[in-house]
């Protein structure tokens, strides 16, 4: 076997379905992953804070900072779920249902900070805090298939019973999302169209698209780092689970010839 064959299985997606190889590797990137995700939102933020307001909403268009790569991330989250879910039902990768676990809550944190930010400029820009429009029930529906995921991981105390049926539910709720991207789109709602992903380019000036695509990049790299966080905490989790239950075992087993005696 040639080095460079050798290389390339080591950092394969099939090396990494050992946990303790994943440890390893994750343990050495996330610093990395943390300094690029804080360098990235406070040069984002700086930027935000610094661009000139938009002609028709004023200052209220920097919460757009926030709220656009939180909705983009929301779905993200989800498509990362997704992906996990396929893992866990065809290639049966041990750590594909640990990725769900440790997507659901980060994807859920950036759906309500979506939803929160969105209520907060429509109260100026529409007048009311909410409207049932095609884009934001949408997005509260992912909200609720987050919490369905979370809530059907935490019924079940086997986290491996619990791998299939929450990968089946998961799969079932990427419905949802090309109806959330497309929903502007086929209907004419009150939410306003797309602006920065079209086919024929974004709309928005770039002294505002700039520090847009900065916060979108370094909410990117944040939710990264806090799902490679989590991975790690289920795997660590689940190995103290695993071991409680060896000495729990070994316990018993220890006492049955002394109360035969």
């Amino acid at each position: 076997m040639s080095e460079t064959t050798a290389q390339a299985r080591r950092f394969s997606i099939s090396a990494l379905a050992n946990p303790t190889r994943y440890l390893s590797y994750s343990g050495r990137i996330m610093p990395w992953l943390g300094a690029l995700s804080a360098l990235l939102l406070a040069v984002g933020l700086w930027m935000a804070f610094t661009a000139p307001q938009d002609y028709q909403q004023g200052e209220t268009v920097r919460i757009m900072y926030v709220h656009v790569p939180s909705a983009w991330l929301s779905m993200m989250g989800y498509m990362v779920m997704a992906v996990s879910a396929l893992g866990t039902l065809i290639w049966r990768h041990p750590l594909a249902d640990v990725s769900i676990r440790a997507a659901a809550p980060i994807g859920a944190a950036f759906t309500f900070l979506a939803l929160a930010t969105g209520s907060l400029w429509g109260k100026p820009m529409w007048g009311t805090w909410w409207v049932w429009d095609a884009r934001l029930t949408s997005m509260f529906v992912l909200f609720l298939m987050y919490l369905g995921v979370i809530a059907l991981q935490r019924a079940m105390d086997d986290p491996v019973k619990a791998a299939r049926p929450v990968a089946i539910l998961v799969l079932v709720g990427t419905v949802n999302i090309p109806i959330i991207k497309f929903s502007v789109d086929w209907w004419n709602t009150l939410h306003q169209p797309a602006a920065v992903i079209r086919l024929d380019g974004p709309t928005i000036h770039p002294s505002l698209l700039w520090p847009l695509l900065v916060m979108a990049l370094g909410f990117t790299a944040l939710f990264f780092f806090m799902h490679m966080v989590a991975m790690r905490t289920e795997i660590w989790r689940r190995r103290i689970a695993s071991m409680r239950r060896a000495s729990a075992q070994e316990r018993r087993a220890a006492t049955r010839p002394v109360l035969a005696e």
